[in-house]
């Protein structure tokens, strides 16, 4: 018997990364799992439905189809985002609400969508894919740990709103972590093989948090099983934002 015997997922952003490994994961544990995505092509047996996010009405007409096709909605994934960098300087305002479009509001339409459905489970639950950028000062992330701020406090909010409907809210804080969008981020480096040590060496345990890590914590906030479990932001970051280590030259001298 698996945690999600009989449940149903949909996952955003589920097509790639984080969010496939947490779909696929999911399907494992014996949930009936549809990806929504700007590409729909997942492998068996996610249902896969085209999905942009940034578009209410698509948003709703997604969710109506996949839970017309799973038989309902008994969890939410709200994965689906996308990375920025620079200081508060290096990105003008179209930049700003087009982040925010996918990282926050893509969040809201999402769940605004599923509510219906997820009100009339009996094991409900919601986890976004936050970061610890917000709950850490990164340097040259202004604009993205600015949306994954928001994300956080959403996360709380809806959670204090729903827990009357009888629906969990999560989210999870990975750190940097070995996806699609950190390969092509690290393709644009002057030295992608420095540019990966030094992303590595900012987190205690000294390498990338895998995205099968991360989705082992979504699974996890989104069992029947952690059913006492709402409001909350767990850390997956290799000890990046509660760790303080000494630098290791410090640590030898001792």
């Amino acid at each position: 018997m698996g945690d999600f015997d009989g449940l149903t997922a949909i996952v955003t952003g589920g097509a790639s990364g984080i969010g496939l490994a947490t779909a696929l994961l999911l399907a494992e544990r014996g949930a009936r799992v549809a990806c929504l995505d700007l590409a729909a092509d997942v492998p068996a047996p996610l249902i896969g439905v085209r999905a942009d996010v940034t578009d209410d009405a698509g948003v709703r007409a997604a969710v109506t189809e996949a839970a017309e096709r799973l038989g309902g909605i008994d969890v939410l994934v709200g994965n689906a985002g996308i990375g920025a960098q620079g200081g508060i300087e290096d990105n003008d305002d179209e930049e700003w609400r087009r982040v925010f479009d996918v990282n926050v509001f893509g969040l809201v339409r999402t769940a605004r969508a599923a509510l219906p459905y997820l009100r009339a489970s009996r094991a409900a639950a919601i986890v976004h894919t936050c970061s610890v950028a917000a709950t850490a000062g990164l340097p040259q992330r202004v604009l993205y740990s600015s949306t994954k701020g928001a994300v956080l406090s959403l996360t709380r909010a809806m959670a204090a709103d729903l827990v009357g409907d009888g629906i969990r809210v999560n989210c999870v804080n990975p750190g940097t972590a070995d996806t699609p969008w950190v390969g092509r981020l690290l393709e644009t480096a002057s030295d992608p093989a420095a540019e990966r040590a030094a992303l590595s060496a900012r987190q205690p345990m000294g390498r990338l948090v895998t995205a099968g890590e991360v989705a082992e914590a979504i699974a996890y906030l989104a069992s029947p099983r952690s059913g006492s479990t709402t409001g909350t932001d767990l850390a997956v970051d290799g000890g990046m934002q509660g760790l303080r280590l000494r630098p290791r030259a410090e640590k030898e001298q001792r």
